[in-house]
């Protein structure tokens, strides 16, 4: 599992998740955009843990998740978005330990100002809140990273049922889809400048909650390229016309 931590600014919470992660037997820590000077002192702190020497600092949140195939986004209930679903933190536990099964799984947490947006939210399969009370449901967030990484250690199932799993599809697999997918509406007339803005974020929540393994996103890209071909070149969609047209009937 993948711990995300997306705009830190401060090396006090840096370091803070890097322990926890450390102390629950986590070990792949990836920051977003991180502010430089809070990276280097988090890293360069005495006694910095083996988990901080391993951090990956990634420029945008689809690269940082571009081999993890379930994305869960920790929030506040406030800043909720309708279109992904959304449990408590002891609810959510459970679908992050199976869908680890399937391939790699982020858990990714807001900066400490604006937690997540929601261009971030619409990289998340499902997200999931601490049961804070109302009225102060933000925390701090290396207090947030240990107490969902100590549930997920207290929620791990004791045995793994074996057999054949499909291998979900990689975030990357999902972007790539989506951006091909979403030219193609536009080449088409169904996505106007309006609302592109808005279409382009629910095109890949809707991705996100068909969540598609790796062979059916493969076929789903197969099928979007050579729509995308005929479009784009009038003599092979009227030779596809017409080879229907001239097929008998079944």
């Amino acid at each position: 599992m993948s711990i995300v931590l997306v705009s830190p600014r401060n090396p006090l919470n840096i370091g803070a998740a890097a322990r926890a992660m450390s102390n629950f037997g986590f070990g792949d820590l990836r920051l977003v955009n991180a502010y430089d000077v809070a990276f280097q002192e988090a890293k360069s702190a005495v006694n910095a843990g083996w988990v901080l020497q391993e951090t990956r600092n990634f420029a945008s949140l689809p690269e940082a998740l571009s081999d993890c195939s379930y994305v869960v986004g920790a929030t506040g209930v406030t800043a909720r978005d309708p279109q992904v679903p959304l449990h408590r933190l002891e609810q959510a536990a459970p679908d992050l330990h199976e869908a680890s099964r399937y391939g790699r799984v982020a858990l990714v947490f807001g900066s400490e100002k604006h937690g997540l947006s929601r261009e971030d939210i619409s990289y998340c399969h499902r997200l999931l809140h601490i049961p804070t009370r109302p009225a102060h449901d933000s925390m701090n967030l290396g207090q947030a990273v240990a107490i969902c990484l100590y549930e997920l250690v207290r929620a791990e199932p004791e045995a793994l049922q074996e057999g054949d799993r499909p291998v979900a599809a990689s975030t990357e697999t999902l972007d790539l889809l989506h951006d091909r997918l979403f030219t193609v509406l536009k080449h088409s007339g169904y996505v106007n400048r309006t609302v592109a803005g808005s279409v382009e974020i629910k095109l890949r929540q809707l991705l996100r909650r068909l969540a598609p393994n790796a062979e059916d996103a493969t076929l789903l890209l197969g099928m979007v390229r050579q729509i995308s071909l005929v479009l784009e070149n009038d003599a092979l969609r009227e030779k596809c016309r017409q080879e229907w047209q001239d097929a008998p009937p079944d």
